[in-house]
């Protein structure tokens, strides 16, 4: 499953559901762009900056239900799999932080890399088609799967991506 706005995009700033499939710079196969976020401590974070690490790049929002399945099933990953070099950044598209801050309050902490993307840069670059989306990359950049959406079943298949290219 997958959310989509009123007006049929992934999100506030996000790709159409049902657009057509990622562009070149997001496609399996393909390196991954050089994406800059700014994490919720005001530190800024590129992509390229986490080359040689395994990487599952997380893109959602406050107000996807999907989503909100998602989050804490990520950061149980994030602690399982931090020590053999993965990490896991989330990054929210929410246009407004308080939303983002709300959410995220229902936890007392996160293991998980949390970011925030209220320009919709990530999206636009990125076009995924459903929110959340999940982009699982290699130590040297590379796509090497997409997760379009989610149901608590894709979590077993995500973490055991992440640790057969952990190894």
């Amino acid at each position: 499953m997958g959310c989509a706005s009123a007006d049929g995009r992934a999100g506030p700033r996000g790709a159409r559901v049902g657009a057509a499939a990622p562009t070149e710079t997001t496609s399996v196969g393909q390196p991954a762009p050089d994406l800059v976020v700014e994490r919720l401590d005001g530190k800024t974070l590129a992509l390229s900056a986490l080359k040689g690490k395994v990487v599952l790049l997380d893109v959602w929002a406050s107000w996807c239900v999907p989503c909100k399945q998602e989050l804490p099933m990520l950061d149980a990953m994030a602690g399982r799999l931090r020590a053999r070099g993965v990490v896991v950044l989330a990054v929210s598209i929410d246009q407004e932080r308080a939303n983002l801050n709300k959410f995220l309050a229902a936890r007392p902490r996160w293991t998980l890399t949390i970011a925030h993307d209220d320009k919709g840069a990530i999206a636009d670059t990125l076009q995924p088609d459903k929110m959340p989306t999940s982009y699982v990359i290699d130590r040297a950049g590379i796509v090497r799967y997409i997760n379009s959406g989610f149901v608590p079943s894709d979590a077993p298949e995500l973490e055991k991506r992440l640790a057969d290219l952990a190894r």
